[in-house]
C-alpha cells in the first residue's frame, strides 16, 4: 500500500537498544551460511528497497530473491488458482543472489519459492522493503503482508518490512533493521510461529525516536469510484480516499506518526474478540427462522437435479 504519513517531531533519543520490544540486539555479523533467507515484495522484481535489503542480508546469510515480475500493491493474499504460473531465473541486481521473477501475485511468489526453488526450506521470510506504509486495516489488502503471511502459514518466521513514504523513501534504516531482526532469528529470540509487521518512519536512522511494540490502528475512509469513458464503453477507477485514523497510543500509526518504528505481531485469526452480548441471543432466533423457512421449501437440497 502507498500513502504518506505526517511525522510529529520530538527531540531524538539515541537508539542504543530496542525499547519495549524485548529483543536483545547483538551486532556481531552473522556467520556466513547460518541462515537461508527468502526475500520477496509486492513492488516488483526491480524495486530498489528489496535489493538494498537483499544486499545487506547477503553479507551474513544465504539469500534467495523470488518476487513478482511487476508491481502488485494492493494484491493482499490473492493466490492464482485458475491459470498456470511461470517462474523465470533472472540475472540478479546484486551479484551472487539467486533470483527469480514470478508471473503472479506476491503470495504466488512465496508459494512457488517454497514449493520449487527452496524445497529444503528456509529459516526466514522477509517481504520488503515496501515503498509505502502498511498500517492498521490496510494490512488486509497489503501484498507485502500477504506474501509474508504465506511464510507464516508454512511455520517460518516471517517479516513484512515497510517505510512510510511514497517518494524519496529512505530505505537504509529499514535494511539495517532487517539485518538485526535476522540476527534475532539466528539467536532463536524470535519464535517460529510469528509474523511481524514492521513499519518505519521515512527518517534517517539518527532521527528515529525509538521502537514500539504495537497493535493495529483502526481507520475509516470511503473509497471513491470514478467513472470514465474510452469512446466505446464506460470504465471505472477505484480511488483511495483520505484515511481517517483512530490514532491511539500503542497503535502502529501512532508510533510512525511520532517518528518511531512500529513492530506489530500479527496472526491469521481474524475472529472478533469483543462480540456484542446480544449477538449470542440472536443466534437461536436465526436458527428457528431458518428451520421454519426450510420446512416451507418445495424440495430438499439433496433432491435437486445435478446433486
Amino acid at each position: 500500500m502507498r500513502y504518506a504519513i505526517a511525522i510529529v517531531k520530538e527531540p531524538p533519543e539515541p537508539p542504543t537498544h530496542l525499547p519495549r520490544t524485548g529483543l536483545c540486539v547483538k551486532l556481531n555479523p552473522l556467520e556466513r551460511g547460518i541462515l537461508k533467507i527468502l526475500v520477496s515484495n509486492d513492488d516488483g522484481i526491480y524495486a530498489r528497497g528489496m535489493w538494498l535489503l537483499a544486499e545487506r542480508l547477503k553479507q551474513g546469510a544465504e539469500v534467495v530473491v523470488v518476487a513478482p515480475d511487476r508491481e502488485q500493491s494492493g494484491a493482499g493474499t490473492a493466490v492464482s488458482l485458475h491459470h498456470p504460473l511461470r517462474l523465470h531465473r533472472m540475472r540478479p541486481l546484486v551479484a551472487g543472489i539467486e533470483t527469480y521473477s514470478v508471473e503472479g501475485t506476491p503470495s504466488d511468489s512465496i508459494i512457488l519459492a517454497l514449493g520449487t526453488v527452496l524445497k529444503d526450506g528456509v529459516d526466514l521470510v522477509i517481504c520488503g522493503i515496501n515503498e509505502g506504509a502498511n498500517l492498521g486495516n490496510d494490512v488486509l489488502i497489503s501484498g507485502t503482508v500477504g506474501a509474508a503471511l504465506q511464510g507464516f502459514f508454512h511455520g517460518i518466521p516471517s517479516i513484512a518490512l515497510s517505510v512510510a513514504a511514497i517518494k524519496e523513501a529512505r530505505f537504509e534504516a529499514a535494511a539495517e533493521l532487517g539485518v538485526l531482526l535476522a540476527h534475532q532469528v539466528a539467536e532463536e529470540a524470535i519464535p517460529r510461529d510469528i509474523l511481524l509487521n514492521v513499519n518505519l518512519p521515512n527518517l534517517p536512522a539518527q532521527e528515529i525516536q525509538g521502537i514500539e511494540l504495537t497493535r493495529l490502528a483502526q481507520r475509516s475512509y470511503a473509497d471513491v469510484v470514478r467513472e470514465g469513458h474510452d469512446g466505446k464503453r464506460k470504465y471505472y477507477w477505484i480511488v483511495r480516499g483520505e484515511p481517517q485514523w483512530n490514532i491511539d497510543a500503542g497503535t502502529d500509526i501512532w508510533a510512525v506518526t511520532h517518528g518511531r518504528i512500529s513492530i506489530a505481531p500479527l496472526g491469521s485469526n481474524l475472529t472478533q474478540v469483543a462480540i456484542p452480548p446480544h449477538f449470542g441471543e440472536l443466534l437461536p432466533r436465526l436458527w428457528q427462522e431458518l428451520r421454519r423457512l426450510g420446512s416451507q421449501a418445495p424440495g430438499k437440497v439433496d433432491d435437486a437435479e445435478g446433486l
